[in-house]
């Protein structure tokens, strides 16, 4: 698969660096794109900063040049995590002044995968009302909100629980976290 993940500004870089490190670049082409208040959330929340595995490309975020920018060479999926609900709402209304924005707007209209993991709390309407126009173009929503009946008992694993279902949408094995198990009926 060709994977794009985007990363940006709301807090939750752990959540790209856990997807980024559960992607096998010798098996998939990724590549990365940062917003600017990405890279400050990245350096307040990685102390060691963003490890990208090695054989993934990195590109800027003004790089309107690299071919999944173009429906005529659109990428198998794209990722935004974590998502903030400004670049949820220029998504969700077309917007395309950067390579991130022109690349998730492509991927609607060439009916690609497009997962979005917004990293927000309370929703306004207006938030809610970008969730749904974004649902209706055939996005996929994945908020960042961690499950718990796996019993996680480090943030890692807390942050697992949400890393595993991106990896089940983009269709990939995950072996984060067991699965909720089948016990029968009572």
């Amino acid at each position: 698969m060709k994977i794009l993940i985007g990363i940006t500004g709301a807090s939750g870089a752990l959540y790209a660096q856990r997807l980024l490190e559960n992607l096998d670049p010798e098996a998939h082409e990724i590549h990365v794109v940062l917003t600017e208040y990405a890279r400050s959330v990245v350096n307040e929340e990685l102390p060691g900063g963003l490890s990208l595995p090695k054989g993934t490309r990195q590109h800027g975020l003004k790089s309107m040049h690299v071919g999944f920018a173009s429906g005529s060479n659109p990428l198998d999926a794209m990722v935004v995590i974590p998502c903030s609900m400004g670049t949820l709402g220029r998504i969700a209304h077309g917007s395309s002044e950067n390579v991130l924005l022109r690349t998730a707007d492509v991927m609607m209209k060439e009916k690609r995968k497009l997962i979005l993991a917004p990293r927000e709390t309370p929703l306004s309407l207006v938030h809610v009302k970008n969730y749904e126009l974004l649902l209706l173009a055939g996005a996929t929503l994945i908020p960042a909100n961690p499950s718990f009946y796996s019993n996680p008992a480090t943030v890692q694993e807390v942050i697992d629980t949400v890393i595993a279902r991106v990896l089940d949408h983009l269709g990939l094995p995950q072996l984060l976290m067991p699965r909720w198990p089948d016990k029968g009926e009572d």
